[in-house]
């Protein structure tokens, strides 16, 4: 259960302006028999036409394949990608992903996610809204 509740954060965390959650899967969530502190768990993900989600960081290790569509993906430090069918990537535990969507706007796009962390983590962490009072928020928000 867990699962699904960090997949759905994962999916719909953002801020205003239209984004809103994936529809996803669980596919299984299981303990791994060669180690007690890791849990493997698996879901599929869809983002509709132009759909993305906000900037986040995962509490496990994410391996991500492409089932259908092409996903526009990028890591903090990293270069833009875009996946398509039967591409992969790899994200490690914390790194920041600043970029994560649909690259269409006109077809859906599909993937799977498997990730591995300690039972008890959140598997998606999204990015805080900037604090509006700031100096530093209001200096960016032109």
């Amino acid at each position: 259960m867990r699962c699904v509740t960090a997949l759905a954060l994962f999916v719909a965390i953002g801020w205003a302006g239209g984004i809103a959650a994936a529809e996803e899967h669980a596919l299984l969530s299981s303990p791994l028999a060669a180690t007690h502190d890791r849990q493997l768990s698996a879901v599929t993900v869809t983002y509709a036409p132009g759909q993305f989600s906000a900037p986040h960081r995962h509490g496990g290790d994410a391996f991500v394949y492409v089932l259908s569509g092409h996903i526009r993906s990028r890591i903090e430090g990293g270069a833009l990608h875009v996946y398509g069918p039967g591409d992969s990537w790899f994200e490690p535990a914390g790194a920041h992903h600043v970029m994560s969507g649909n690259a269409s706007d006109v077809e859906s796009a599909t993937m799977l996610v498997v990730f591995v962390a300690p039972p008890d983590a959140t598997l998606t962490v999204g990015d805080r809204k900037p604090d509006q009072s700031s100096p530093a928020a209001r200096t960016h928000s032109k």
